[in-house]
């Protein structure tokens, strides 16, 4: 990620239109504002949802609401409640996110 030279700007997340993303189980829907070289997502993740793959991208997440749970490909988890963050770096860790009750989160990538 490369904040760059970037103007100041807003993000009027309501008027985002959002895409539903099915996952191993459950399902997110996730709105996407791009600016420049950053992708900044406003990320609902139903209950009991489990991402049908491995990421190896970074990022920096904020959890807003619920608990996410990342699972990384050592076999560890991270538990991030809400008002918590978690930042992984790019290549340096796949992980996948899993919820069970549900959990909202700001991801900055």
């Amino acid at each position: 990620m490369n904040i760059g030279n970037i103007s100041p700007f807003t993000v009027d997340w309501e008027k985002l239109p959002f895409e539903k993303i099915t996952g191993e189980s459950g399902f997110v829907t996730s709105k996407t504002q791009i600016v420049g070289e950053i992708k900044i997502r406003l990320v609902e993740y139903s209950k009991n949802y489990l991402s049908d793959h491995w990421c190896n991208k970074g990022h920096i997440i904020f959890v807003l609401e619920g608990v996410l749970i990342l699972e990384q490909k050592d076999n560890s988890t991270q538990v991030i409640k809400k008002g918590m963050s978690y930042f992984v770096g790019e290549n340096s860790m796949a992980h996948r996110a899993k919820s069970i009750d549900g959990a909202k989160a700001l991801i900055v990538d």
